[in-house]
C-alpha cells in the first residue's frame, strides 16, 4: 500500500506539473524555421495566459474560457490545439489579435492598414541532416551547397520582421508562392488569434481555412495551451538507438537553453 500511495502521489504531481506549470513539446515540421528546427524539444509555459480546458490532459477540465483571463501578445510563440479537431498540438507565432485587419501582399504583412517592416538580413544556413533535409524546388530561393569543410548545407533567404509592439524575429521567404504571398483581407474575430509560421511559404496557418491534419484557420483563445519557454534538447536525427556512441554527436548542443 505504501508503494501504491507513493506511485499515485507521483502520478498526481506529474499531472499537476504538466497541467499547471510546464509541458514538453517537440517540433515535427519545418513551419517555424529558422527559429525552430525539426528535432527541437522545448518546454511550454502554462501560466502566462491563464488556464483553459485544453491546458489539461484530454481537455477534460470543466473550464469555460480562461481562468484567470489572459491573452498572448503579438510575436509570442504559442502551442495550441488545432480548431479542426481540438486535439492535435501545433506551434505558431501570434501575428493578429482580436479585431485586427490583416492581409499579405507580396509576402509582406499589412496589419491594420500599415505594412509590417521587413528587412533583408544574412541568409539562414542550415546543415543538412536527417532531421533537416534540403528540398530545393524550381522557382524557390532554396539552395543546397557544399561548405568549406565538405559538409552539405541548405541556404534560405532570411528577413527580419518587426511588429508594432517592437517584437522582432526572423522569417524565411522562399519566393513567390501563389496565395501564401498575396491573400484576401482577414478580420480576426473576437476571442480568436491569427497565427503564422516563420517559414512563411511552408506553413499551413491562419491564412488557410481550418481542416484536419492541415491548416488551422483562426485559433480560439481557449485552444491556446501555453507559450514557448525554453529549449531543453535538440537532435539532428543522425543517432542510432542501438549505437549509444552516436548519441552525443547527434545533439545540437548550441541550441540548448535558448529562450523565446
Amino acid at each position: 500500500m505504501e508503494n501504491i500511495r507513493f506511485l499515485l502521489t507521483l502520478l498526481i504531481l506529474a499531472v499537476l506539473l504538466r497541467s499547471l506549470v510546464v509541458a514538453p513539446f517537440n517540433i515535427p515540421s519545418e513551419s517555424m524555421l529558422p527559429r525552430l528546427l525539426v528535432g527541437d524539444y522545448l518546454f511550454v509555459a502554462k501560466w502566462p495566459y491563464g488556464y483553459s480546458r485544453y491546458s489539461f490532459p484530454f481537455g477534460l477540465a470543466p473550464i469555460d474560457g480562461r481562468i484567470p483571463s489572459g491573452a498572448p501578445d503579438r510575436g509570442d510563440v504559442v502551442v495550441f490545439k488545432t480548431p479542426s479537431d481540438n486535439s492535435t498540438d501545433y506551434i505558431k507565432r501570434v501575428i493578429g489579435l482580436p479585431g485586427d485587419i490583416i492581409q499579405i501582399r507580396g509576402g509582406q504583412i499589412i496589419l491594420n492598414g500599415t505594412p509590417v517592416p521587413r528587412v533583408r538580413v544574412a541568409d539562414f544556413i542550415d546543415p543538412v541532416t536527417p532531421n533537416s533535409p534540403c528540398r530545393p524546388e524550381p522557382g524557390l530561393n532554396i539552395v543546397e551547397e557544399t561548405a568549406t569543410d565538405g559538409s552539405r548545407i541548405c541556404r534560405y533567404q532570411r528577413y527580419r520582421e518587426t511588429l508594432p509592439n517592437g517584437r522582432s524575429y526572423d522569417v524565411l521567404d522562399l519566393g513567390n508562392v501563389p496565395f501564401a504571398d498575396d491573400t484576401p483581407t482577414y478580420v480576426v474575430p473576437q476571442g480568436h488569434y491569427f497565427l503564422m509560421g516563420d517559414n512563411r511559404d511552408r506553413s499551413a496557418d491562419s491564412r488557410y481555412p481550418a481542416q484536419v491534419d492541415g491548416a488551422i484557420g483562426m485559433v480560439p483563445s481557449e485552444n491556446i495551451v501555453g507559450r514557448a519557454l525554453v529549449m531543453f534538447f535538440s537532435t539532428d536525427g543522425s543517432a542510432e538507438w542501438l549505437k549509444p556512441w552516436t548519441w552525443p554527436g547527434a545533439v545540437r548542443w548550441s541550441r540548448l537553453g535558448g529562450g523565446f
